[in-house]
């Protein structure tokens, strides 16, 4: 005689399969601890050792969450979970746009169904992206909700916590006339825009499925839709603990494109002069040619192949740039300067060509 289901089972959550989940997830999660973290995997809460920050003069604490929104679908699509390093690096630019560092990550899985091998793939992706910045995943959620999510739909959502010297916080108000905008290049559409991108490449005429190979794009539709956030820590922090060297703002280019996210670093009468010095991606020109999207709007969705923005004064530039193509960014390029406003200019950011 078989086992009987339970009344939850039936209801539609597996408490095995969550529980088989997390021991399929437990080598990934160690990977990625350090010497501050004091967790055991499975128990209530994560635990850190916060004694890493005794040696700071004024630390603040730096928190972001996010999400990697529909791209996910993508991912269910080809069955590949890249996007546990997406939220990952997602989340790292957040803080380090605030001039901070990590120092813990912490994870929310939720399904209609569990499938532990899939949580499993995620939370290794995660890992990877984790072990990069030397940051430990200590804790997360594994739901399974099959009256909240559909059938096949998955939720993947990080939260990061960092740390910084309160007399180093980037918050833009250094921001001066004369300073100069170095763009650093994404290698695609990183993780916003994809319920515009889906509808060009999948509900186009005629459709494309993940599976298509784009001869403009190079790639399959799939492969170039899933590649990976990129993760600007190790490029750009070198250059904040160097210090001669002053980084008035960083932007990152994510949901609001440019002009929200330069935007609202700015202070009162000064505005951004963005030019067009950069050949941007085919998989951007696709997008607005079989959507026929504007100039501006695919300016306030998509990072348009620039994935960080560093405001710097002029007299530091060329010191910045030096240290980022040491650093693995050789492609970093000069994109604008901050001018003051005139009674012709409302916008906080123009662009020219």
């Amino acid at each position: 005689m078989g086992k009987k289901q339970s009344a939850y089972a039936k209801a539609g959550v597996d408490i095995d399969a969550g529980n088989r989940a997390v021991k399929l997830m437990k080598k990934h999660l160690r990977s990625t601890y350090n010497q501050f973290t004091l967790s055991v995997v499975g128990t209530f809460s994560g635990l850190f050792d916060a004694s890493v920050i005794k040696e700071m003069k004024n630390p603040v604490l730096v928190s972001s969450i996010d999400s990697v929104g529909t791209k996910l679908m993508v991912a269910e699509m080809m069955n590949q979970w890249t996007i546990g390093q997406d939220i990952v690096n997602h989340c790292v630019n957040d803080i380090l746009a605030m001039g901070a560092r990590p120092l813990f990550f912490i994870d929310y899985l939720a399904a209609a169904k569990l499938k532990p091998e899939i949580m499993k793939e995620i939370v290794a992706q995660m890992a990877i992206a984790c072990k990069r910045v030397n940051m430990p995943l200590i804790t997360g959620e594994t739901a399974e909700m099959p009256s909240v999510y559909r059938e096949g739909r998955h939720d993947v959502v990080g939260c990061i916590i960092g740390v910084v010297e309160r007399n180093k916080i980037i918050n833009g108000s250094k921001i001066a006339e004369g300073d100069i905008l170095i763009g650093l290049r994404s290698n695609g559409l990183h993780t916003n825009g994809y319920s515009l991108v889906r509808k060009a490449f999948f509900e186009s005429s005629p459709p494309c499925t993940v599976n298509t190979y784009h001869g403009t794009l190079g790639t399959t539709v799939g492969e170039e839709l899933l590649k990976v956030h990129k993760c600007y820590f190790n490029s750009v922090y070198p250059l904040l603990e160097i210090s001669d060297i002053e980084i008035h703002g960083i932007a990152h280019i994510t949901g609001g494109g440019f002009f929200e996210n330069i935007g609202r670093l700015l202070p009162k009468g000064l505005y951004a002069k963005i030019s067009y010095k950069w050949q941007i991606p085919p998989v951007f020109k696709h997008i607005q040619d079989v959507e026929r999207v504007s100039d501006a709007e695919m300016r306030r969705v998509f990072n348009l192949g620039i994935g960080i923005v560093l405001i710097v004064p002029f007299e530091h530039v060329k010191k910045v740039r030096g240290i980022l193509k040491q650093c693995e960014e050789p492609t970093n390029i000069i994109i604008g300067t901050i001018d003051k406003k005139t009674r012709s200019i409302k916008e906080k950011v123009v662009f020219t060509y």
